[in-house]
């Protein structure tokens, strides 16, 4: 069994960001997530998504007092991974595309070792690069490097086996006092046990945070949505479709929501021929 953990209320067209990376997390088929924020943010997280019963999902919840870099997510968490291997999605990262849940159920099959993603941009010196083999096999990862050794960026979407608690219990803060995740992917790099799948063409990755990248999300995201009629990131349609709830579950989230837009699209789905 594969876990998550999610490190985030900011807006997105109409739903809050943190159903972006859930419905990432739902798409793999996972059902246990641990939301991980600050003591200041996690009660109206608490609020809107509860124990995720309705949606067929369990969330647990945890505190990051300070911040201590994305890998401290593994030490927060070692109790709710227990013996089972992990998923990590940062809460500004948004995917969307053909071929996505292939993509991400393969990798939620992982058996040892830890998997990226390599997303093609025109930039990469802005991001973390990977460079790898024909085979996905990882040969490096640079942190935004001058000359990069390949156009494929890093997104915030990783999957590892069971040894990352360990891993993250014993890698040096950086000089920013952080658990760097890249820190992390390294040491599976030092193993030989990091691949990289890509994402291709026809995925979309956005990176929402700045206002840049919030506008440039919400826009996709309307224009999708106006365009085809279809929600992204409607966590009721994922759940009812996944087999995680059935169709009167999913009429009871509709209730819930009556008389809204998002409502009504739920009444839609639960009409849908099967």
């Amino acid at each position: 069994m594969t876990k998550a953990v999610s490190k985030q209320l900011l807006p997105v067209y109409d739903k809050p960001l943190i159903y972006y990376p859930i419905s990432v997390l739902m798409l793999s088929g996972i059902r246990e997530v641990l939301i991980i924020s600050t003591p200041r943010d996690l009660p109206a997280y608490r609020d809107l998504l509860g124990d995720g019963g309705r949606l067929g999902m369990r969330f647990s919840y945890a505190e990051q007092k300070e911040p201590k870099g994305l890998a401290e997510a593994f030490i927060i968490g070692e109790s709710f991974i227990g013996g089972d291997n992990v998923c990590l999605v940062l809460g500004d990262n948004f995917f969307y595309g053909q071929g996505l849940t292939k993509i991400l159920q393969k990798a939620s099959q992982i058996s040892s070792g830890a998997i990226v993603f390599g997303c093609y941009v025109k930039n990469p010196s802005a991001f973390g690069v990977v460079e790898f083999a024909d085979d996905g096999k990882v040969l490096s990862i640079e942190e935004k490097p001058k000359e990069p050794k390949s156009n494929y960026a890093v997104p915030g979407l990783y999957f590892y086996d069971n040894h990352v608690i360990e891993i993250a219990k014993h890698v040096k803060p950086s000089h920013r006092g952080e658990v760097e995740i890249t820190s992390v992917n390294n040491a599976y790099l030092a193993e030989g046990k990091l691949r990289v799948e890509l994402f291709g063409r026809g995925l979309a990755w956005l990176d929402t945070g700045s206002c840049k990248g919030l506008l440039e999300a919400s826009n996709f995201v309307e224009a999708v949505q106006s365009r085809q009629g279809c929600y992204i990131a409607c966590l009721e349609e994922i759940a009812y479709k996944s087999g995680f709830i059935d169709r009167d579950g999913l009429l009871r989230c509709e209730k819930e929501l009556r008389n809204t837009d998002y409502g009504r699209y739920l009444l839609e789905t639960a009409s849908e021929k099967q």
